[in-house]
């Protein structure tokens, strides 16, 4: 593959994606949640797009394949950090989702240590699907809450657990997954 075939549209926007990570930060810790929730909407859309564009202009690359999930992950870990960091969420929450992420991210690297093609044996799951929706609707919420002055009290506390048990029930879920593709003993290491 020629270094020139990454730079495709859906690559770009996936790399804008990661650079709006640290204007969300500047603009919440200016507190500018307003702001911020409009960064981290764009960040979603864009998400969306460079997917759709990678299909439909068939720009699919192995530098999309790896940036894309880091964009994600980035994104979301760096909401939570800073949500639960002043408070507008619970600490134990930002951990418990932080947390969840390192340990899917060092598994699969250790899957990988071991020989095993993590690409086209673990794909997400539903639950991890509905686990990620929770999430970015609770930032949602959170934001606009404070952004907007909402009442959403009520609906911020059961995304809240919602998210919690979801991220738990994903994560177990992950481990069980995982700890299936290392090799048994008496097998050997594929090298």
């Amino acid at each position: 593959m020629r270094p020139s075939s990454n730079w495709t549209i859906p690559n770009v926007i996936t790399i804008f994606r990661i650079v709006l990570v640290p204007v969300f930060v500047m603009m919440f810790i200016d507190q500018r949640f307003g702001a911020a929730l409009l960064i981290f909407l764009i960040a979603g859309m864009s998400d969306g797009l460079d997917g759709f564009l990678a299909r439909v202009l068939k720009q699919r690359s192995q530098l999309g394949a790896l940036l894309d999930p880091i964009a994600d992950k980035l994104l979301l870990i760096t909401a939570y950090f800073c949500l639960g960091f002043v408070g507008l969420l619970p600490s134990w929450l930002a951990v418990l989702v932080i947390s969840r992420d390192m340990m899917i991210i060092g598994g699969m690297a250790l899957l990988h240590f071991w020989g095993v093609d993590v690409r086209s044996r673990i794909h997400p799951t539903w639950l991890s699907k509905f686990n990620t929706c929770g999430q970015i609707a609770l930032i949602v919420a959170v934001l606009a809450k404070h952004s907007f002055g909402l009442p959403w009290h009520g609906l911020i506390q059961l995304l809240v657990a919602t998210v919690t048990m979801s991220t738990i029930l994903s994560g177990a879920h992950y481990i069980y997954i995982g700890l299936g593709h290392f090799p048994g003993e008496g097998e050997k290491r594929v090298e």
